[in-house]
């Protein structure tokens, strides 16, 4: 049986789907009819969110491992935000099996420090505390952080709320452990070691990945392509969907039959 619950809908190439923090594979429902035509898409919950059962305790390595097991053979990872994070890990793992990455609003290290741009370390303490105090309202609240700046910023949280709260809530210790993950997850070293094609898009507006990652990342992974969305803060793929499947298309161009 599987630990995870696994959607998958269109045909063609594979691609799985990885989640942000807070959220479930639900998100992804506005960008999918984009998709379908030209792919075969695999969309999975976190554990702990969705319809995936917790499993505590899990650090980023021990999840990228838990999706490994059910994923298909060959397929390009996307993960967004936290998610990109697990599918960047999944790539160190299993070049053989992670076949092409796209990371969305992501960052190997989501925490700044000196010399690195990223989430006040504060923040990601508050929302600690938060969650303890009350989980729904804590989420509510990193939504809205996700779309600030975006100039549909009221439609893009109306559109992940209820996306996101289509599900059951997520499971407070698969919170918990998330924001571990962001807190604590270092990956630039391995930047550099990752043998796949990577594509990394952001948002020019995002509050919570800040733009300048990107040329920070390309410094560490030179042979990784970076695409800037305009309009777009924390969530491209709700708000500029076809411009994030064109630029996907036109990176994954050799894997699509032929037209």
């Amino acid at each position: 049986m599987a630990e995870c619950d696994w959607q998958s809908h269109g045909q063609g190439p594979d691609l799985v789907l990885i989640h942000g923090w807070g959220m479930n594979s639900a998100v992804w429902s506005l960008i999918l009819p984009y998709l379908t035509p030209h792919f075969r898409v695999h969309c999975v919950d976190l554990p702990g969110f969705g319809y995936s059962a917790a499993q505590p305790g899990l650090n980023i390595e021990d999840l990228a491992q838990v999706l490994l097991k059910e994923s298909p053979v060959d397929a390009t990872w996307i993960g967004w935000s936290l998610g990109g994070l697990v599918a960047t890990q999944a790539a160190l793992l299993s070049p053989q099996r992670v076949t092409g990455l796209v990371t969305i609003a992501s960052s190997p290290k989501f925490v700044a420090e000196p010399g690195w741009r990223g989430i006040k370390p504060g923040v990601l303490g508050d929302f600690a505390r938060q969650l303890e105090r009350d989980f729904s309202l804590t989420v509510e609240r990193f939504m809205a952080l996700q779309a600030m700046g975006s100039p549909t910023a009221r439609k893009d949280v109306k559109a992940l709320k209820q996306a996101v709260f289509s599900r059951p809530t997520p499971d407070p210790r698969a919170l918990a452990d998330g924001l571990a993950m962001l807190a604590d997850t270092d990956l630039r070293q391995g930047c550099g070691a990752i043998k796949v094609p990577w594509l990394r898009m952001y948002g020019r507006l995002d509050g919570l990945v800040p733009v300048s990652v990107a040329d920070a990342v390309s410094t560490l992974a030179p042979d990784s392509h970076s695409e800037v969305l305009t309009h777009s803060a924390h969530a491209p793929f709700v708000t500029e969907p076809e411009a994030v499947v064109d630029k996907l298309k036109a990176f994954l161009g050799n894997k699509l039959p032929a037209t």
